[in-house]
């Protein structure tokens, strides 16, 4: 792995002038962090937090009140330092009259490719998002799940090392947002370095590596995603098929030693969205199998 960082935020501090004069309105306080190469980076906080914000100073898109941000040891404000990098904004804007393959052509282009080197790019991203089956559907009849994963797709054309992605899940229904969780886990397996902003902390829990919390434009936590959620005076066990005797053993054994205690127990849970899309996906399998029945 490199010793340069994919990204590096030191002491960024943006302000922007407010509705009456003389007033500013600070958006980002003193942020530092560091994203190493070929990490999935979660930034994380509620609206007007300053995680966009702070995305766009990495991107050149904004310029920092102070401080500076890097992409692979480049300082942000230089063009050279986005050659390496793709994007996709939280309202990506496409050109609806076009077709999937087209969109994702127009981006390759743009990027200077051309001739079979682009004709094979082109397949390959439509393949990787899903959506070669839908490669010449126009795309105001895609959903808005299919319109991220295209805009995965364009981010993705040029083979970017670090691609940029602003609330990647907002507005998806939760099988597109299961199918693009997939994608960011598949761009990880790639070496691709992944820094997101989100405030759907379940789906950035699964996904990231490290992750930082900001708040009111400060930077108020970030580690390893493992060492910020566990608790250090508390141990999980899950026990499978296990009986009532095994249950009273562990329950005496749990009383006669000094500190410790049971906090709580009760069944495993699921969630509501692994629910949802083991139904949902269970109900496809019986259809599917129902009418090959049928056609035979």
């Amino acid at each position: 792995m490199s010793d340069v960082a994919a990204v590096e935020v030191k002491n960024l501090v943006k302000n922007f002038k407010g509705p009456f004069r003389g007033k500013k309105v600070h958006a980002v306080r003193n942020v530092s962090l560091t994203i190493a190469p070929g990490e999935v980076y979660g930034l994380i906080g509620p609206n007007g937090s300053g995680k966009s914000t702070t995305m766009k100073a990495v991107l050149g898109l904004v310029a920092p009140s102070s401080g500076m941000c890097a992409i692979f040891g480049r300082n942000s404000t230089k063009v050279d330092s986005r050659s390496e990098v793709g994007f996709l904004p939280e309202n990506p804007y496409f050109y609806k009259h076009l077709t999937g393959a087209e969109t994702v052509r127009f981006y390759g282009k743009l990027c200077g490719m051309k001739g079979l080197e682009l004709k094979h790019r082109v397949e390959e991203m439509l393949e990787l998002v899903g959506l070669q089956d839908a490669r010449d559907r126009r795309l105001k009849g895609y959903s808005k799940g299919m319109l991220q994963r295209i805009g995965l797709a364009q981010a993705l054309v040029q083979d970017p090392k670090l691609v940029v992605l602003d609330e990647p899940t907002a507005g998806v229904d939760p099988v597109g947002s299961r199918e693009i969780r997939d994608l960011i886990l598949e761009l990880k397996n790639r070496g691709i370095t992944v820094f997101l902003c989100s405030h759907l902390l379940e789906q950035v829990q699964e996904i990231c590596d490290r992750v930082g919390i900001i708040h009111q434009g400060v930077l108020v936590n970030e580690g390893r995603l493992d060492d910020l959620i566990s608790l250090e005076d508390k141990t999980e066990l899950i026990l499978e098929n296990a009986t009532p005797e095994l249950m009273d053993q562990i329950r005496t054994l749990v009383e006669v030693t000094h500190g410790a205690g049971v906090i709580s127990e009760g069944r495993a849970r699921t969630t509501l969205e692994s629910l949802f899309l083991k139904e949902t996906r269970s109900q496809t399998l019986r259809v599917r199998k129902k009418r090959k029945r049928v056609s035979k």
